[in-house]
């Protein structure tokens, strides 16, 4: 199994891209389930769970080919994934491919939107919480299809088409809400999602599906109307930048302290966060390749942190955060709003020499002069790159063990910070 071995103490300096995100390529790629016709996606990220979700599309009948960099593409884009499900040749979603990766769960609603009947895995257990699919049945529920929960399966059927209709979330679900667009997209009539998910990953989706001739208003706000249509066509969409990327790295330079372009990345999806590490000492600037990120080297200031459904501060960036208030001068207090579980790398940042104690749902962090490298155990995907972070400011060596969560979410991380100067290297088939 592959680690990660990185050596503390060297200042980042440079230029790294920002891929497409992984949280919009994966609902855009199970949206090629609704049509015939093929959907191409530029600037899909190099992935494990890219990988992942072409087998799972694979067994549905999705045929699939994949571009390289075209040539005077822009540095950050990345490859296009063709997708084409002319046949859908099955509606079930089997245990053995869903338990690998959540989101491919959403399968569910374009297979029932397009083909009336679908029979999906629920899937399980999750190292960040239980992250239930009752708002997503819900959804389907309202729609007109008729659901049950049969040895494991949630089986899904409406022989004569979804139906328009009000979808109340009790709460802000981006799964729900992913699923809701897709099967109202080709429902009967009017749908009205009240409550929706704003992250920027739901307007990506919603921006794809109306190239495809979907009728869809509002994306963005909490309340999303989507008109049905009988079919979807093909259509073209570029995958927008990675902001849970782009803010981990910018959290990496404010850690190591050095100066960073992050080319690619956009201000506007996660402003919050930059606002939270600029109050901890870093300099975030807008430049006509994406943002600059400075730290001279100077004290980081200690900032309490709350997650929240965007535009707030996000879940998938408090892990990182967490690691580097260990060096801020003083305690910050990070609460957790969203998953339950989400603070497995409290036990391993300690192991570097962190002082953090938890308190139900926050984490009080009391910084501290010097972590020490050690070796650390990856639990989930924003844990493990946390541990990175940690490390480019620990004195002596860290090797980051059970790396294969990194590659989940984090395109040529060793590459992309070793090229700013980090001593970094994966060591393959260790440990």
């Amino acid at each position: 199994m592959d680690r990660i071995r990185i050596v503390g103490g060297q200042a980042l300096n440079g230029v790294i891209q920002i891929s497409g995100a992984k949280n919009a390529a994966l609902p855009l790629m199970i949206a090629s389930l609704l049509t015939q016709e093929t959907l191409t996606l530029e600037n899909i990220p190099s992935l494990a769970d890219v990988g992942m979700l072409l087998r799972i599309l694979g067994h549905h009948g999705v045929d699939h080919s994949i571009d390289g960099r075209r040539l005077g593409a822009a540095p950050h884009a990345s490859r296009a994934i063709h997708l084409t499900a002319k046949t859908i040749v099955d509606t079930m979603a089997p245990y053995e491919l869903v338990s690998k990766m959540r989101a491919s769960f959403w399968v569910i609603a374009p297979l029932l939107a397009r083909m009336g009947e679908a029979k999906v895995s629920l899937p399980g257990g999750c190292a960040i919480g239980t992250r239930p699919v009752d708002l997503l049945i819900m959804a389907l529920e309202k729609l007109g299809a008729s659901v049950e929960i049969e040895a494991g399966y949630v089986h899904a059927t409406a022989p004569k088409g979804l139906i328009g209709a009000e979808i109340h979330f009790p709460k802000v679900t981006v799964g729900g809400t992913h699923t809701a667009l897709m099967a109202a997209s080709l429902a009967k009539g009017h749908t009205l999602i009240v409550n929706a998910a704003r992250e920027p990953e739901i307007v990506d989706l919603a921006d794809c599906l109306n190239k495809m001739g979907a009728r869809i208003k509002g994306a963005g706000q909490s309340a999303i109307e989507i008109e049905g249509v009988g079919a979807l066509s093909g259509a073209s969409h570029s995958v927008l930048p990675d902001r849970i990327e782009a803010g981990t790295y910018a959290i990496a330079v404010a850690m190591a302290s050095g100066d960073v372009v992050l080319e690619g990345a956009r201000a506007d999806l996660l402003q919050s966060a930059l606002d939270v590490i600029e109050q901890a000492g870093a300099t975030i600037s807008v430049t006509n390749e994406g943002l600059r990120v400075r730290r001279n080297g100077a004290g980081l200031s200690p900032v309490d942190v709350t997650t929240a459904p965007f535009p707030g501060f996000p879940t998938d960036l408090q892990a990182q955060f967490m690691a580097l208030m260990t060096k801020a001068k003083g305690s910050s207090r990070i609460t957790e709003t969203i998953f339950e579980n989400r603070f497995m790398h409290v036990q391993e940042l300690a192991r570097l020499g962190a002082h953090i104690r938890l308190e139900g749902d926050a984490a009080l962090v009391e910084g501290v002069d010097e972590l020490q490298g050690a070796p650390v155990m990856a639990t989930d995907l924003r844990a493990s790159v946390s541990l990175v972070i940690a490390a480019l400011a620990a004195q002596g060596e860290t090797m980051v063990n059970r790396v294969y969560h990194l590659d989940r979410g984090f395109e040529h991380l060793e590459d992309k910070l070793g090229g700013c100067g980090a001593i970094i290297e994966r060591l393959s088939g260790a440990g």
